[in-house]
């Protein structure tokens, strides 16, 4: 029965770190899904009817992997675990799949790495059971992998730019070697950590038991699904410094009037004008971020430049005249400013960062700024723009390849898809896109800020 116990006590743990898992970068459904897979090994071991003599199910080290995968900090935007992804019965250059009868494969994490949406394959068995090709009614490791690519590339919206096998207690060499052999598998260049740790208190007890499972054995290898050549072009902003290349924005450059903490914000980013010949350098690059209309605002807004006092102090009369029916959505960010001035939060996020914007925001944004933008904010405005890049409207063939809903608009669709094909994550308050599209199962790599009102100041 220790051998039980000890198993029932790695469910307990592992749901309470799925618990744990940070909110922001894994849906409620997939902590869901976890949740029930624990619970129910957890049932399956407590009931009446399992005797020591019986085989102790290895499912729960499968999950102990999948969630240490999740844990890691460069994992982001999960939005599948454990499902069964249908598979078409063609690839996506229409030609027949060999393994077009299967329903579909298992996945067992659809993320971001890396600003990349990647498929997680993941194996917890011992690696003399894992065999390449069919055997004992096991389809074979072979079969499993090219049935994964074949459903990675007729997918569109949910497609992967790689294929990413964790097995976490290693790999025979010669099957590794196929791998890459056949389909130009190589070792992943992210370092996942050799040990997963864990604390457990015991009830009833002043004791607090530490447990560790190693993965220092652990073959982690990449399947790149196709390569995707840049096919267009950046523009320089209008009055952009042409000498500004990947810089730090020079100083002279900003008008220090207009506030510290934007000015900060604004000399904390890297400048960069890039021309037509340059494209491929950008592609590549980990160091941008795609600002949406609601980043903008919040970087302009006199509610995040020291205009909160004033609107405080205003009578509420005048305020809900103001503002009509948007004034306690107003009043709640001034509060929130005055907890936690945003400044500092985007600072933190921006810092060393390239901005992008595609040309949907930058005509959206200059229209409200200036129907509604007071004096300063107008030439707030004016200053970040000119420290931003404007890239045409390109959003990913995934992202356009969902259906153009209420919930999916078509003008956001070109917006956060225009991120995706740079590779950078989306600095965004919309938060309903990010939600509708997290439903569809596709991973996007956003960042979720407050959002902040232009005030007329």
């Amino acid at each position: 029965m220790e051998l039980i116990e000890e198993a029932k006590k790695r469910c307990t743990r592992v749901m309470e770190r799925v618990e744990r898992l940070d909110t922001s970068k894994i849906t409620a459904s997939c902590k869901g899904t976890l949740l029930k897979l624990a619970s129910s090994e957890l049932n399956f071991l407590s009931s009446t009817h399992l005797h020591q003599s019986l085989p102790l199910s290895v499912n729960i080290s499968h999950l102990e992997a999948v969630v240490h995968i999740l844990e890691q900090p460069f994992i982001t935007g999960v939005s599948r675990v454990c499902k069964l992804f249908p598979l078409s019965p063609t690839i996506g250059n229409g030609e027949k799949s060999d393994c077009g009868a299967a329903k579909g494969v298992y996945l067992d994490i659809v993320c971001t790495l890396n600003r990349n949406p990647v498929w997680f394959i993941v194996s917890d068995r011992n690696p003399k059971y894992v065999s390449w090709d069919e055997c004992s009614g096991n389809k074979g490791l072979r079969t499993r992998i090219q049935q994964v690519l074949d459903a990675a590339r007729s997918s569109l919206t949910l497609k992967p730019s790689s294929v990413i096998l964790f097995f976490s207690n290693g790999l025979d060499q010669c099957i590794c070697e196929k791998l890459q052999g056949e389909f130009g598998a190589y070792e992943c260049a992210v370092e996942f950590p050799d040990c997963s740790f864990d604390f457990l208190e015991e009830p009833e007890s002043e004791w607090i038991n530490v447990f560790a499972r190693s993965y220092r054995g652990a073959c982690i290898l990449e399947i790149k699904v196709d390569h995707v050549s840049p096919s267009v072009l950046v523009y320089d902003v209008k009055d952009s410094p042409p000498d500004a290349v990947g810089t730090q924005i020079p100083e002279k450059h900003i008008d220090i009037s207009l506030g510290a903490s934007f000015s900060s914000l604004i000399l904390g980013m890297k400048f960069c004008c890039l021309h037509a010949e340059g494209v491929e350098t950008l592609l590549g690059q980990d160091d941008l971020i795609n600002f949406d209309t609601t980043a903008l605002i919040a970087v302009v807004s006199g509610i995040s430049n020291g205009g909160t006092e004033k609107l405080l102090a205003a009578p509420e009369t005048e305020m809900r005249l103001r503002f009509k029916g948007n004034y306690k959505f107003v009043i709640a960010q001034v509060l929130s400013e005055i907890q936690n001035p945003i400044h500092v939060e985007l600072s933190g996020l921006t810092s060393g960062k390239r901005g992008i914007i595609c040309e949907t925001v930058h005509s959206e944004f200059k229209e409200l700024v200036s129907m509604c933008g007071g004096p300063n904010e107008k030439l707030r405005a004016d200053q970040l723009l000119k420290c931003l890049m404007v890239v045409p409207d390109s959003p990913s063939a995934r992202m356009m390849g969902l259906p153009t809903t209420r919930k999916l608009a078509l003008k956001n669709k070109v917006v956060f898809g225009t991120g995706d094909y740079w590779h950078a994550p989306t600095l965004t308050a919309n938060m309903a896109f990010v939600r509708a599209i997290s439903q569809t199962g596709m991973s996007l790599f956003t960042i979720e800020h407050r959002p902040r009102a232009l005030t007329g100041n």
